[in-house]
């Protein structure tokens, strides 16, 4: 049995730890800018994920310290984290390749005309 895709928010999460460790509100932004701004995560559902990766040890607190009377931690990936990481990213790599090979089929049975697209089954020919 094949593991679970990893859900956007894990995914990226552990890839916005990926270059180095950052704390709640850099992961906001670094996120954001990650997903072009399509993705803006919010508080509560930040340090839900990141309470959740701690416990599956895909990360870990690498610093902790008290910035204007509040405390700050940074989180860091483990070893296990970078390679669900890399995990994920060659699972991503090939669903794409796969995709681009079979949008190429479709461009190319389009060029040979409509005859050329479909067998009687809806199949390529």
């Amino acid at each position: 049995m094949t593991e679970r895709s990893m859900q956007e928010p894990t995914l990226l999460l552990l890839t916005a730890l990926a270059d180095a460790p950052r704390h709640g509100y850099a992961l906001i932004q670094e996120i954001a800018a990650i997903s072009d701004g399509r993705v803006k995560m919010r508080t509560g559902t930040l340090y839900g994920a990141l309470d959740r990766l701690l416990q599956q040890g895909l990360i870990e607190v690498a610093a902790e310290e008290v910035v204007d009377g509040r405390a700050r931690r940074s989180y860091a990936l483990t070893d296990a984290g970078r390679t669900a990481l890399a995990t994920e990213a060659e699972r991503l790599r090939a669903v794409a390749t796969e995709a681009e090979r079979r949008l190429a089929n479709v461009r190319l049975a389009m060029q040979a005309g409509p005859k050329g697209l479909f067998t009687r089954r809806g199949f390529f020919a």
